[in-house]
């Protein structure tokens, strides 16, 4: 049974509730918007790799491909950016229409019977949906053959792209294009540097840090869960990029579609690793009693004061817009990858958390066949790569082409990467992925047990059963 087959099965991936859509879309733009900021743009008319030529498609002159997406003002000049080099090379029409209320169109138009050619899902579960009423037309063996060995951490895009039909058979209908990072923790290399300490390899090596940080008089990790109506869903990534470094995908997978309960003790580990940080009072500004109270764009100040009130930060590609006015990042903060355990590495590799859009058919012919071709093409990568905002993981990419160094160590993290999993709590059902995953994180760092918080939420979606 596919990952997202276990979380459609009993009408998990529905739709969420506004506070999910909130936390989603938010941090969506807010990771689009700072992947943009944090480079230079610098397009070349049709950029390729020294390694390959470009791409030469067939002649489609005469046919139109249309793509709905929520890609919109830069994202959605860069995508056009994109299509034109198709188009040059095919004689084919590229119409894309991009819009802020997508998900909805989308829904409208795939039932209605007038879908475009191509959708491009900002998640993989409304995609499953729509696959579950044959809304989508699958892509077929060969391109999940070509995800699977041409992609990092192939068989994880090919899970992700895979759904049931409505007969209930797997099928593969969604190609990732465009991704983002979560398992980045944020620090000022001065303040590395001046006191001696390295960036760690290892979870062990972390938690060795921060140890050595507390014995030196400093305060490690700046943690906070504050988000107004959405406080609570920090913690949930640190347990979801947890999980993903103690336990095999099957086990996250089955945890997201709750065929693994919420209860069960590997989750319950998963909570008690996060509480290691953030339950400890030497390792958090402000203590155990600011984690729930301090809002999540605050919280990174701290390591900006002189002396620094904490060493490291984990969080998104986006916080760096909420970094005080001219840090420039690169420079005066920096980031390295949330480290997998020693104790688990040649099982569980680099697992990576993130998010990223999907393009999935919603109406077929043989230009919009050929348009996913030209996907699998590094060209077609590279010139969003070169204009920002993009993040890829495709094998065959020159990593030069990136517009940043910061985007080119986010893209090698993505290429490193043996596992790469979505958010779970976006996956959830809104009930739990932003209610009470969310509220009982706040109960637990307040000083509530993980049996206890873990025993609340399985609760509270047996009752949504």
């Amino acid at each position: 049974m596919s990952m997202i087959k276990q979380l459609t099965k009993k009408g998990l991936l529905l739709a969420g509730t506004a506070l999910q859509s909130l936390k989603k879309n938010t941090t969506n733009r807010l990771m689009n918007a700072m992947l943009a900021a944090l480079a230079t743009v610098a397009l070349s008319s049709v950029a390729h790799a020294g390694g390959h030529s470009a791409y030469k498609g067939p002649d489609l002159s005469g046919q139109t491909v249309t793509i709905a997406g929520p890609w919109l003002t830069a994202d959605e000049e860069s995508f056009e950016a994109v299509t034109a080099a198709f188009e040059k090379a095919t004689g084919a029409k590229i119409e894309y229409a991009g819009s802020d209320s997508f998900e909805q169109q989308i829904v409208i138009d795939i039932k209605a019977g007038s879908p475009p050619n191509l959708a491009a899902f900002p998640q993989p579960g409304l995609a499953a949906n729509m696959a579950a009423i044959d809304g989508l037309v699958p892509l077929g063996d060969d391109t999940a053959a070509w995800v699977r060995d041409n992609y990092a951490a192939g068989q994880s895009w090919v899970d992700l792209g895979t759904y049931a039909d409505k007969s209930g058979k797997d099928q593969f209908y969604g190609f990732f294009y465009n991704v983002n990072v979560k398992s980045l923790v944020w620090y000022v290399p001065e303040n590395f540097e001046a006191d001696g300490y390295e960036i760690p390899k290892t979870m062990e090596d972390l938690i060795a840090l921060s140890d050595q940080i507390v014995k030196d008089g400093g305060t490690p990790w700046c943690i906070g869960l504050g988000s107004g109506d959405a406080t609570g869903w920090p913690a949930t990534d640190w347990v979801e990029d947890i999980m993903l470094r103690t336990q095999t995908p099957d086990v996250y997978d089955g945890w997201v579609a709750n065929s693994i309960k919420f209860n069960d003790p590997r989750v319950i580990n998963a909570i008690e690793t996060f509480g290691q940080f953030a339950k400890n009072n030497d390792y958090v500004e402000g203590g155990t009693r600011a984690v729930g109270a301090t809002d999540f764009r605050d919280s990174p100040q701290g390591l900006f004061s002189v002396p620094p009130k904490c060493y490291m930060h984990r969080q998104a590609s986006f916080i760096p817009a909420f970094f005080p006015d001219g840090v420039q990042v690169g420079t005066d903060a920096d980031f390295f990858y949330f480290p997998p355990f020693a104790s688990k590495a040649s099982q569980l590799g680099n697992p990576v958390l993130g998010g990223g859009t999907l393009l999935a058919m919603t109406k077929d012919s043989p230009a919009t066949r050929e348009f996913i071709r030209f996907l699998q093409h590094p060209m077609s990568h590279e010139i969003w790569m070169a204009r920002a905002g993009f993040l890829t993981p495709h094998k065959g990419v020159n990593l030069d082409k990136y517009s940043s160094e910061i985007l080119r160590k986010q893209g090698e993290i993505l290429l490193n990467a043996t596992t790469f999993r979505f958010d779970g709590s976006d996956l959830m059902p809104g009930a739990i992925g932003a209610g009470s995953f969310w509220s009982q994180m706040v109960f637990y760092v307040s000083g509530a047990s993980a049996q206890k918080v873990a025993d609340n939420i399985q609760n509270s979606w047996d009752s949504i059963k």
